[in-house]
């Protein structure tokens, strides 16, 4: 199997960083064309947002397992065969229009990205050690909220000129071109594979679910992204059909979103020496007020883009900052099994925010600023509540 040379390590590096927000962009760019999809495709709103959930639940699901198998049989060629089945799943999207086999390929794509980006995630655990690993793992959340700043605003010029495909086609090429490079630039980088058998595979997942740290982490980072989902699922038929803007003005709010998502990100960062859980649990305590403020303000009929995207920015903000610092916490805490634990540890937060955010966007008819601030205390309140049965743990941590 080609190996990754050391003369290549940085290349393979920067690569792996551009990979990193597959994801992201694959979920973010379509955005402000939901309401364009319903109408040429003969099909609900719900139907549309399926096409995201299926590809989310699909995602999260098979990070679940792929780690394992990256654990066992390596990164790179599992990569190689996952861009692949990427592109392939775009062009089947672009061919066709039923959307039952549209929300098939997404689902086929949430596998594919699943193996993708696990493998990615581990390399920093397989390449770096120290100071250097920490430094790397920390920034792949921040790298991540690339996709919602860059995606949607793209996606809004892309649907207003040329339509939803051009999204598809997009994400074709940006496949297409990252296999080139992969197949050039990128090797192995497992040293020890780990043994693959159902007793070593139970083994490896048991001790992970043992660690209430982590366990209690997973659910955290699900519910606090559910927060960003919602927002997504919701903001193109408020933009489009309630203030009736433009797809582009739909990109813009998304581009703001992403922003404070990132600088959120940086500011963890910056902060990664401060006591564990009271960066948590103040970051938390923030939100539930600003939540709260949106709700009141929104009775008060302050119901505007500007007052909306102001609450949004802060509660992003605050959700980059919270969930860099977990998901930071949770990938290096087992660095023997980095492929599982990175696949358990994104895998488990997005079944539990696709499956929430989905449920809650479709229940709650989330139409103005009042109706989405109840969606944000929803999970503000749920992540106070996880928190509390772990607290004399997490602080015992923070001090580890």
């Amino acid at each position: 199997m080609k190996q990754l040379k050391k003369e290549n390590e940085w290349t393979a590096t920067v690569l792996a960083f551009v990979l990193i927000p597959l994801s992201g962009l694959a979920v973010d760019v379509y955005l402000p064309s939901f309401p364009s999809m319903v109408t040429d495709l003969g099909t609900t709103s719900d139907n549309i947002k399926l096409t995201m959930t299926a590809f989310l639940i699909s995602y999260g699901t098979s990070q679940l397992f792929v780690g394992s198998i990256l654990d066992s049989f390596g990164r790179y060629r599992l990569t190689i065969y996952s861009l692949l089945a990427f592109i392939l799943s775009n062009v089947g999207i672009l061919l066709s229009d039923s959307i039952a086999f549209i929300i098939f390929l997404r689902f086929i794509q949430g596998i594919a990205i699943g193996f993708i980006v696990t493998a990615k995630r581990a390399f920093f655990i397989d390449v770096y050690e120290g100071d250097k690993r920490k430094h790397y793992t920390s920034l792949i959340t921040i790298v991540w909220a690339s996709a919602p700043i860059l995606a949607p605003f793209i996606g809004g010029y892309l649907q207003t000129y040329f339509g939803w495909r051009a999204n598809f086609y997009l994400l074709a090429i940006y496949g297409l071109v990252m296999l080139l490079l992969e197949l050039r630039y990128s090797g192995e980088t497992i040293k020890k594979p780990q043994p693959y058998n159902f007793r070593a595979i139970r083994s490896t997942y048991a001790q992970l679910w043992r660690a209430r740290d982590y366990a209690i982490g997973v659910l955290v980072l699900g519910l606090s992204y559910g927060m960003v989902l919602v927002f997504g699922m919701s903001m193109p038929f408020i933009i489009e059909h309630s203030f009736h803007l433009s797809p582009v003005f739909t990109g813009y709010a998304a581009l703001c979103s992403g922003v404070s998502i990132l600088l959120g990100g940086m500011l963890a960062k910056r902060l990664i020496n401060k006591p564990f859980f009271q960066k948590l649990t103040t970051a938390v305590t923030l939100q539930l007020v600003i939540a709260l403020m949106m709700y009141f303000v929104g009775m008060l009929h302050f119901n505007s883009m500007l007052s909306i995207m102001l609450f949004v920015v802060l509660l992003h903000l605050l959700e980059g900052f919270t969930y860099n610092i977990y998901f930071t916490y949770c990938i290096t805490r087992f660095p023997a099994f980095a492929g599982t634990a990175g696949g358990v540890t994104s895998g488990g937060s997005y079944i539990v925010f696709s499956v929430a955010g989905y449920l809650l966007a479709s229940i709650l008819d989330i139409h103005d600023q009042q109706t989405l601030a109840l969606s944000y205390l929803f999970f503000v309140v749920a992540i106070i509540l996880a928190l509390q049965p772990v607290k004399g743990l997490l602080k015992s941590i923070s001090k580890a």
